[in-house]
């Protein structure tokens, strides 16, 4: 059989963010939203980035089953599923492996083309940016419809999630923003965690080197006390919410 061909951007053999244990992670070149905190603003053209194999990154994975093993593969981006056929198959050549699989996406994908995807999924990382549509649309460029129809659809089918929400000071942090998006996550059967992410700035230098206009410049980071007010309000619901490293 023909190994699918696909576009990353990059690849990390130690990961400990993006999944449970220790993770190899396959960053995928190309994405739908433009997230005014973006972190790799050179994720976001498909033509860009390096055309790889399935083939090639299961040997690279090979090299590091030995650490792997009690962690697994994630498939972050960029949007791994606006190239659906190449993320199922290092899935399903993980799973034949043994390994355990993780997407971590925005969500904005007709569910019918992320089907076969899931298939080949254990775990779902859903980034949910906010839930005012206003706001939302303010933060990414796109409608939030489609990741609200994605987390009905993973609590449907009873698939493990992780939700990750960053919150941005003076934006994301609105306090109805943030009740209504726990409100909305309380209604869903299948969310194992949820993480707060406090914005940083760590990735304004991509920004300047690829002369694009930063909004964010003088939006301070997140404080641990914001954070830990945000926490709370979705464990007040239920919610197994804890703060991670920002973003």
């Amino acid at each position: 059989m023909t190994s699918q061909t696909g576009r990353i951007h990059s690849i990390e053999t130690f990961g400990t963010v993006d999944g449970p244990g220790i993770r190899f992670i396959v960053f995928t070149q190309g994405c739908p939203l433009r997230c005014l905190y973006c972190h790799n603003p050179d994720c976001r053209n498909a033509h860009d980035g390096k055309e790889v194999t399935v083939d090639y990154l299961i040997d690279e994975i090979k090299k590091c089953k030995s650490f792997i093993r009690k962690g697994g593969v994630t498939v972050s981006g960029g949007e791994p599923l606006m190239q659906p056929e190449f993320t199922r198959e290092i899935f399903q050549r993980c799973h034949q492996m043994g390994l355990h699989t993780a997407l971590d996406t925005s969500g904005y994908c007709a569910i019918a083309n992320a089907k076969p995807v899931l298939a080949e999924t254990d775990l779902v990382l859903l980034d949910i940016k906010s839930y005012i549509p206003e706001l939302y649309y303010k933060v990414t460029s796109v409608s939030i419809e489609p990741t609200l129809e994605m987390a009905r659809y993973l609590s449907e089918i009873g698939k493990p999630v992780w939700i990750r929400f960053v919150l941005v000071p003076h934006l994301t942090d609105n306090i109805d923003n943030i009740n209504q998006l726990a409100d909305f996550i309380a209604t869903l059967k299948n969310v194992e965690r949820l993480e707060v992410l406090p914005f940083h700035k760590m990735g304004e230098y991509k920004w300047e080197q690829l002369g694009l206009p930063y909004s964010l410049k003088d939006t301070p980071p997140a404080p641990p006390e914001l954070v830990q007010q945000t926490v709370n309000i979705f464990c007040d619901r239920g919610i197994n919410a804890l703060g991670a490293v920002g973003i």
